[in-house]
Parts: C-alpha cells; structure tokens; sequence
C-alpha cells in the first residue's frame, strides 16, 4: 500500500492550495481517508477526514470553513482544498487511511496508529 500526498508549496497568506493524495494497492473505498499535520516544533495533529462514501466529513476545529476534504472513489484519491491560509497553518500535510469512523480520528491524540501513512508535503505560508 502506497500513499503519495502531493501538492503542497509557498503561498502568502490568505492564498490558496490543494493537496491531493494519490493510492496504489489500497481497498480506497473501504477505508476512511483524512489528513493529518505536523508543524515545526509542534505535535502532529488531526485536520480533516471523509468517510468511505464521501457523505460525512469532520475538520479540526482550526481549518473549519477553510479547508474542504474530498475523495474520488473511482480515482483511489483524496484531495485537500486550502483557503484562507494563515502563517500557522504552515506544516508537513499527510494523507491516512484507517477503518476508525471520522469522528474517531478527529479525536486522535497525535498521529499514531494509523493503519497507512504516506509521505507527507510540505506547505508554507509566508507574510
């Protein structure tokens, strides 16, 4: 199983970019797919998830109405929209798969036990 998580870069504040995860030799709709971030200096954290069929999605309470998590089930891959970006948001964004409903990873404490993990990108926000 492989998830590759592309996308990220340098973009001012109040700028734009999406994320996108790509999968290969992953059962995609039948795992919950979310992102996670680690900050420089700062514990990984919880950012968003979509369930198996994309009708329920959950957002730290951090990015809510700026971020939006998709996933295209026919295409094995999951996208991030980010708005609004702020200087904090600033981090390495990773792509998860695991069979926890969303509102059980939203609660995760670090990014721990995970089932899949991919290889995180970078985005940073400039002032």
């Amino acid at each position: 199983v492989q998830l590759q998580a592309s996308g990220g870069g340098l973009v001012q504040a109040g700028g734009s970019l999406r994320l996108s995860c790509a999968t290969t030799g992953l059962p995609f709709s039948n795992y919950v797919m979310a992102w996670f971030r680690q900050a420089p200096g700062k514990d990984c954290e919880f950012v968003a998830a979509v369930s198996r069929g994309g009708g329920t999605t959950t957002y730290a309470d951090s990015v809510k109405g700026r971020f939006t998590i998709s996933r295209d089930n026919a295409k094995n891959m999951v996208a991030l929209q980010l708005s609004s970006l702020k200087l904090e948001d600033t981090a390495v964004y990773y792509c998860a798969a695991d069979r926890a409903p969303t509102g059980t990873l939203a609660r995760m404490i670090g990014c721990t036990g995970i089932t899949y993990w991919g290889k995180g990108t970078l985005v940073t926000v400039s002032s």
